[in-house]
């Protein structure tokens, strides 16, 4: 799977997880240089806190368009610290 912004790979694995119908990618899978950390934080009942990104893609923002868990809850620690995207950003195999 690959997660693309502006024509931009932001991330790519053959290790996704699916949960409600969002492709959770692998830390390490992420290209880093895209991804600036957010003050945002949200919280999910069953997953826990989330933290965000802000996606900076030639000079393009898209804030808050990726997040992650960074200590999920023990329903979702198969997701613990794996990066999820929104806002645009594409998803494809």
């Amino acid at each position: 799977m690959k997660a693309i912004w502006k024509g931009v790979v932001l991330a790519e694995s053959d290790k996704t997880i699916m949960i409600e119908n969002n492709h959770y990618f692998p830390r390490d899978t992420i290209n880093k240089e895209y991804f600036n950390p957010s003050d945002t934080h949200t919280v999910c009942p069953w997953k826990g806190l989330a933290s965000y990104f802000t996606l900076n893609v030639n000079g393009k923002e898209n804030p808050d368009a990726a997040w992650y868990y960074p200590e999920a809850k023990y329903a979702a620690k198969e997701i613990e610290n794996y990066v999820a995207f929104w806002k645009g950003v594409e998803i494809v195999e």
